[in-house]
C-alpha cells in the first residue's frame, strides 16, 4: 500500500487509523503500535507480538553443537554453526 490516506486529528487528539491500513497489518483492538518524530514526520510502526516472535524463532534453524573444553567444534559435524561463526 503505497498510497497517502488523509486523516484528522480529534479533539482529544486522537487519530483514526484507516481501515484498509488496519487490515493489511493485522492491527486489531489492544495491538500495540510505536511513534517515532523525526523532523516533522511522524513514523507509527506496528510492534511485534509474542505470537509473531515465536512464529520468527520456529523459522531459526537448531543445530547440536559440541564443544570441547578448549572451545573447538568440528565444522563439518556442525556445518549451521560454523557458516554463522564465520560469516555471521
Amino acid at each position: 500500500m503505497d498510497n497517502a490516506i488523509t486523516g484528522k486529528i480529534s479533539q482529544k487528539g486522537q487519530v483514526v487509523i484507516p481501515a484498509a491500513i488496519r487490515k493489511a497489518l493485522g492491527l486489531e483492538k489492544g495491538s500495540e503500535v510505536s511513534f517515532e518524530l523525526k523532523g516533522n514526520e511522524i513514523t507509527i510502526k506496528k510492534l511485534p507480538t509474542a505470537l509473531d516472535w515465536a512464529d520468527l524463532v520456529k523459522q531459526y534453524p537448531v543445530e547440536d553443537v559440541d564443544i570441547d573444553e578448549n572451545g573447538r567444534y568440528d565444522p563439518k559435524k556442525s556445518p549451521d554453526f560454523h557458516d554463522w561463526m564465520v560469516n555471521g
